[in-house]
């Protein structure tokens, strides 16, 4: 019997909501592509007062798949800034996140409870915290030079 119950509760993977997912964040990271161009560094200025910065860096150019580094500036000392590996798939119009500082890599799903306290569906939550983000960015974001909103088609208002 309770090996029955430990089968019925493990997590499953809710495959069409990561798709759906991954792709509105690649959506969203090809505007971000845009901005960038051929360089592989842009840095980011969030806020209108400049509060914050994020660093977004191509890791690999590939013809099927791009790497990206967003990392974001160090709130406080004892607390880094968010920091994420992305994988954009070209050919399925998908990105994912592949590692979130201070982890490695990012696992589907992890057995519950863990050693390293990780949540069942640490991947599916890492990927909608970089739709918030990338929604933050895109809403009020800017480059250095200024020109960022216009190349990557965000209007003001």
């Amino acid at each position: 019997m309770t090996e029955s119950w430990a089968a019925n509760k493990r997590y499953r993977v809710d495959l069409p909501e990561l798709i759906s997912q991954g792709e509105q964040n690649y959506a969203r990271l090809m505007r971000l592509m845009r901005a960038l161009g051929d360089a592989d560094h842009v840095r980011l200025v969030v806020g209108s007062q400049g509060e914050r910065t994020l660093n977004v860096r191509v890791l690999q150019r590939c013809r099927y798949t791009t790497e990206i580094s967003l990392q974001q500036d160090t709130l406080h000392a004892l607390l880094p800034g968010p920091s994420l590996t992305v994988r954009l798939y070209h050919d399925a119009r998908l990105a994912e996140v592949t590692e979130a500082s201070p982890f490695q890599r990012v696992a589907a799903r992890h057995d519950y409870p863990n050693p390293a306290m990780h949540q069942r569906d640490e991947k599916q939550q890492w990927n909608r915290f970089l739709g918030e983000w990338l929604r933050h960015l895109h809403d009020h974001g800017r480059a250095d030079s200024g020109s960022w909103r216009e190349q990557v088609g965000v209007r003001n208002g």
